[in-house]
């Protein structure tokens, strides 16, 4: 499905999509579209997006295409997802100790859109960090 949703080509584009949008969360999935599990997060994203297109806008960039953001970010995963908000980048508390993103494919449709519920409202009211409502840490599965 990531045919369905915006690609950004260059790193200007990235910045200028989060420069650019002031009243919503901007989603950004980097990873590979050919990539298995980045393709069950994007149909998971393409499912939500026009339930959420009043809080959040989704945008997927190809890490080998658009390299700039690979150290910055860190981007070593197949999929990763990153929030920003006015220019800010938005940290998720998950449970797994890694707040900065969200970097296995959440293939939950009722978990991402309580996430883009949770980070727009912390968004709105100033937070830079927010928690989330489950706990995504591994040490439940054993």
């Amino acid at each position: 499905m990531s045919y369905m949703l915006p690609h950004l080509h260059s790193g200007w584009a990235v910045d200028q999509a989060i420069l650019a949008e002031q009243d919503r969360v901007v989603m950004i999935r980097f990873g590979h579209d050919w990539d298995p599990e980045c393709m069950a997060q994007d149909e998971c994203l393409f499912s939500v997006a026009d339930k959420v297109s009043n809080m959040a806008v989704v945008y997927l960039v190809d890490i080998t295409e658009v390299p700039d953001f690979n150290k910055m970010y860190e981007l070593y995963d197949p999929c990763t997802i990153m929030f920003f908000y006015r220019n800010k980048h938005m940290m998720i508390d998950l449970g797994t100790g890694n707040n900065n993103k969200i970097n296995w494919a959440l293939t939950d449709k009722e978990d991402m859109i309580t996430i883009i519920e949770i980070i727009f409202s912390g968004a709105r009211k100033g937070k830079g960090l927010v928690i989330s409502h489950k706990d995504f840490s591994t040490k439940y599965k054993y």
